[in-house]
């Protein structure tokens, strides 16, 4: 049986002291002050920064490569310290935040070639099922895209670079830009490397692997976009998505060292690109009534993981036995949260993962969980997070 009890349900900001005020003279007259309850309902917009390549000690553990990262904003919210990606390479980790499905042996290559899979799930967390691989999945998944439009609530997903060269990724034109770049089915992902003019890549972005989100042409280009409407976007709350996924190009984020182009690359590069944008973001009338960003990263260097994960085929990983390729996981990444609901400088040092983040947004948005986001052994960002 799934059990769906989200965090939004009970306190968050934990349970402050209750102090008493005793009268010195005139009686015990009592004051009592109780804290305010905070829910994950409260949280109306969400934004997810994905950066690449990086393991915690990497990233944080070396501020002189991206101080802003690894010092600036942990000042300014939260750093999750025990936070982990849940497999190798890049598709993988992608599809599972978006989806809740777990790693199969093309999605763990990166999809070079873009191999429809069978329209066969497996209980209870509703896998599909693709013993060879493959990375389209059919229109019946669902993607937390889909369901936030089941919901009424406004999404999009901003990739740098995408449409730069429209035979490369087979953009659409429309009124905001470029709109829903991705090779067709069994088609050659023409993506995995940078031009000098394009360095937008397609399995840095978890909605185009379903059809869920591509079969409908329309659908897709209004909410798959380029980054250049994300400015404009930012400028009123009514304009701003409920949810919004931001993917920097591969030299911004970090991918790449050095650029085609010549810049630096690596955790310089997307040091910088957080800079630009993080500081948009929080000044946005959106952030201000209640958002949150969350910036991590995709993969680290180790296998290591946490919450459940494990080698070995399972309900959960019916496709393949090493999830990390040479372990259960993706290792040890991190990831910092910022939002007006979370005391500056706070450090939470529960384990959580990719999963993890799904259930989270989930539970903001009043959502069921899919996938490997609805196992038990799971729990949703909570009080050691939402501390303000």
């Amino acid at each position: 049986m799934r059990i769906t009890v989200p965090w939004g349900r009970f306190l968050v900001a934990g349970v402050a002291a209750i102090t008493v005020a005793v009268a010195l003279t005139g009686g015990a007259a009592a004051h009592v002050s109780t804290p305010r309850a905070f829910r994950l309902q409260e949280i109306k917009h969400v934004w997810v920064i994905e950066l690449e390549n990086a393991g915690f000690t990497q990233s944080f553990g070396h501020p002189a490569a991206d101080p802003y990262l690894a010092r600036t904003l942990p000042g300014e919210g939260a750093l999750l310290t025990n936070y982990f990606a849940i497999g190798h390479n890049s598709a993988d980790n992608y599809i599972a935040q978006i989806s809740g499905q777990a790693p199969n042996l093309l999605s763990q290559e990166d999809c070079l070639v873009w191999v429809p899979l069978p329209d066969v799930t497996v209980s209870p967390y509703h896998q599909v099922l693709g013993p060879e691989g493959g990375c389209v999945f059919p229109a019946s998944v669902p993607t937390l895209g889909n369901q936030l439009s089941s919901k009424k609530l406004s999404w999009k997903a901003y990739l740098e670079d995408m449409g730069n060269s429209p035979a490369r990724d087979n953009t659409v034109s429309t009124a905001q830009g470029p709109a829903c770049g991705h090779p067709g089915t069994w088609g050659i992902d023409h993506t995995q490397s940078a031009t000098k003019t394009d360095q937008y890549a397609a399995r840095h972005e978890g909605f185009m692997f379903f059809r869920s989100v591509t079969s409908n042409a329309s659908y897709c280009a209004a909410h798959v976009v380029s980054l250049r409407p994300l400015k404009s976007d930012l400028a009123a709350a009514a304009k701003t998505p409920a949810f919004s996924w931001i993917s920097p190009n591969l030299c911004d984020d970090g991918h790449d060292a050095p650029c085609v182009t010549g810049q630096p690359g690596g955790l310089a590069q997307s040091d910088k690109f957080l800079a630009i944008w993080v500081p948009k973001i929080m000044a946005s009338p959106a952030y201000k009534q209640g958002g949150l960003i969350l910036i991590t990263f995709d993969e680290g260097s180790t296998d290591a993981a946490c919450c459940g994960e494990s080698g070995g085929f399972s309900s959960s990983h019916p496709n393949t036995l090493l999830p990390g390729l040479g372990g259960p996981g993706g290792g040890d990444v991190g990831l910092v949260a910022l939002s007006p609901f979370i005391r500056p400088g706070t450090v939470a040092r529960a384990d959580y993962n990719h999963y993890a983040m799904l259930r989270t947004v989930e539970d903001i948005f009043g959502l069921s969980h899919l996938g490997d986001a609805a196992m038990p052994q799971l729990k949703s960002f909570g009080p050691d997070i939402f501390t303000g």
